[in-house]
C-alpha cells in the first residue's frame, strides 16, 4: 500500500505549531523609531501616521519606558526641528544642547539599559532637506561627509549607542568610523542605512519631520528601485569600512533584497518597516478592510523570515503588546 503523506499532521493544534515553528517574532527583535520635539507634555498627532506623533521629551521618555517594560530594547531617535534652526550645513546637527543630544542624555538618565540608536543625516536640520550639503543644485557627497562625522560624534558624546547614517552617501561610514576612534568612541556601533531605496513609501515620514526636499528628488543618491545586485557593492563597501549593522530599506516590498544582504553577509541586518508600510496598515484596518494586529505580526515575521535580526518599526508597541497576548 502506498503511503499517504500528510503534512497536516504537523499543524494539528497549537502546540505542535508552536514546536515546529521555523521563524519566531519576539519584542527582542523590534527597534521604535520615534519622533520627538521642543516643548513640555507635547503631543503632536502625525496626520499620515495614525497612532503616531511628535514628542516633547519628557513623553518620548513615558512611552520609551512603556516600549522597553514591553521587551522592546531600542529606540530610534528623529528630531522635528523648527524651521529657523535648519540651514544649508545643518549646523544645528551638532549643537551639544540641541533637540537630539538632550533626548538622548533624558533617555540614557532614566533608561541606562535602553539601546538608543540616533539617526546621521542632514535632512532634518537641512533648509534643502537633503540627506547631503546641496551646491549649485547637486548633491555634494564628499563635502558632506565631515558634518555627518562630525554629528556622529556629537550624538556619541550625548550617549548614543548606535549611530545610523541613513544618508547614502559614499565613504561616510569610514568617516564615521574614523571620527568616532579619534574621539575615543570605539564602543559605539554603526548601523548603516546600506541598501536604502528611493522609495515611494517615505511620504508619511517626512510628513513628521517637514523634511521633504525642496527641490528635486533623492534619486542620484538612494538606489534605484529595480536593482538587486547592486546593493552587494553597498553591502562590500559598508563592511570593509567598519559598519556593524546593515539597514535595507524599505521592508516589506524589499523582502527579497533582505533575503540577499542575509545570504552575502555575516553582519546583523536590520529591516525598516516603513512609515508609509504603517500607514497602508492603519488606514486600511480603520477601514475595517484587515485585521490591524494579525497583519501587523503577520507583516513583521515576514520581514523575520526574509532574513532581518532586527525590525525598526512605528508599531513596536503595538506588535509587543500582541506577542504579549
Amino acid at each position: 500500500m502506498q503511503l499517504v503523506q500528510r503534512p497536516r499532521r504537523n499543524r494539528r493544534n497549537a502546540q505542535i505549531r508552536a514546536l515546529v515553528r521555523e521563524t519566531r517574532l519576539g519584542p527582542e527583535h523590534l527597534v521604535l523609531p520615534m519622533f520627538v520635539q521642543e516643548g513640555s507634555a507635547l503631543r503632536t498627532p502625525i496626520a499620515t501616521m495614525p497612532g503616531q506623533a511628535r514628542l516633547s521629551i519628557d513623553l518620548l521618555v513615558d512611552t520609551a519606558r512603556e516600549a522597553f517594560e514591553l521587551g522592546v530594547p531600542a529606540v530610534a531617535l528623529f528630531p522635528a526641528l523648527t524651521e529657523d534652526l535648519k540651514d544649508a550645513r545643518g549646523t544645528e546637527s551638532t549643537n551639544q544642547a540641541g533637540l537630539l543630544p538632550r533626548s538622548v542624555r533624558a533617555l540614557k538618565s532614566a533608561l541606562p539599559e535602553l539601546l538608543v540608536i540616533t539617526d546621521v543625516a542632514l535632512d532634518p536640520y537641512s533648509s534643502d532637506g537633503h540627506d547631503g550639503v546641496v551646491i549649485d543644485g547637486r548633491i555634494d557627497n564628499d563635502v558632506t561627509l565631515p558634518l555627518l562625522a562630525s554629528m556622529a560624534v556629537e550624538q556619541a558624546r550625548a550617549g548614543a549607542d548606535v549611530v545610523a547614517p541613513s544618508d547614502m552617501m559614499d565613504g561616510r561610514v569610514a568617516a564615521i568610523r574614523r571620527a568616532l576612534d579619534e574621539a575615543s568612541f570605539t564602543d559605539v556601533l554603526i548601523c548603516s542605512y546600506c541598501v536604502k531605496y528611493a522609495s515611494g513609501f517615505y511620504g508619511p515620514f517626512r510628513d513628521a519631520l517637514e523634511s521633504a526636499p525642496r527641490s528635486g528628488d533623492k534619486k542620484t543618491y538612494q538606489m534605484d528601485p529595480g536593482n538587486v545586485r547592486e546593493c552587494l557593492r553597498e553591502v562590500r563597501l559598508d563592511e570593509a569600512e567598519g559598519a556593524d549593522w546593515l539597514m535595507v530599506k524599505p521592508g516589506l516590498p524589499y523582502a527579497d533584497v533582505i533575503r540577499f544582504v542575509r545570504e552575502n553577509s555575516v553582519l546583523p541586518v536590520a529591516a525598516y518597516h516603513v512609515s508609509g508600510e504603517y500607514s497602508m496598515l492603519k488606514a486600511a484596518a480603520e477601514r475595517g478592510f484587515l485585521d490591524y494586529e494579525r497583519c501587523l505580526l503577520e507583516s513583521l515575521l515576514c520581514l523575520r523570515r526574509a532574513g532581518a535580526d532586527m525590525i525598526f518599526t512605528y508599531a513596536a508597541i503595538d506588535a509587543a503588546r500582541a506577542l504579549a497576548d
